[in-house]
């Protein structure tokens, strides 16, 4: 059954490139590389403004929400905090540096973290798989950042969970009711529907 489903998957991939190369020559008169090399152009100022955007919402925010333990009650959920100083994209890859003060465990650190973000179209993806903060643990997560709001899930050595919250710009005192979306976006969002 496995090996069926990954041949299906492979069939698919390869029509839907076939496909793509039809309709790049089809439909625009240029070949897949000619295609590829515009999508690539268009890519670099996406991502340029997407960089700017990501960095514009998290330097200088907090993060402000409740956590899920599995296996716990989830009558009453635990509320976190994250202070985020400052996020800047390093020069490897995908690799951000966010300094960041964290309380957790009775204690309170400011710390610089290199966490990979991923991107799944517009939508940041901060990443961490088995990484080793000083003082605190070792921690795996993957949380998404949209219309200031964070959601994902998380390890602490052997326990895990989910966690989402609001994402406060410096200076606001609570979390915006519904997130605080801007116009731009809810206007993507309903034009998308």
């Amino acid at each position: 059954m496995r090996t069926s489903i990954v041949c299906l998957a492979a069939v698919l991939v390869g029509f839907l490139f076939a496909a793509e190369a039809f309709w790049a020559v089809a439909a625009y008169g240029q070949t897949t590389a000619e295609a590829s090399a515009d999508r690539k152009a268009a890519t670099v100022d996406d991502k340029a403004a997407l960089y700017e955007k990501f960095t514009q919402t998290l330097s200088g925010a907090k993060l402000q929400g409740n956590f899920t333990i599995v296996g716990r009650d989830m009558d009453k959920l635990p509320s976190e905090e994250y202070h985020i100083k400052s996020v800047r994209k390093l020069d490897e890859g995908e690799m951000w540096l966010f300094t960041a003060r964290i309380k957790y465990g009775g204690k309170d650190l400011t710390v610089p973290l290199p966490l990979e973000v991923q991107w799944a179209g517009d939508t940041p993806v901060i990443t961490l798989t088995d990484f080793a903060i000083p003082g605190l643990g070792t921690f795996s997560s993957r949380v998404v950042i949209y219309n200031n709001k964070y959601a994902g899930t998380w390890t602490h050595d052997d326990v895990g969970g989910h966690l989402f919250g609001a994402i406060i710009p410096d200076g606001a005192e609570d979390a915006p009711p519904g997130g605080d979306d801007s116009e731009a976006d809810k206007k993507s969002d309903k034009d998308s529907r």
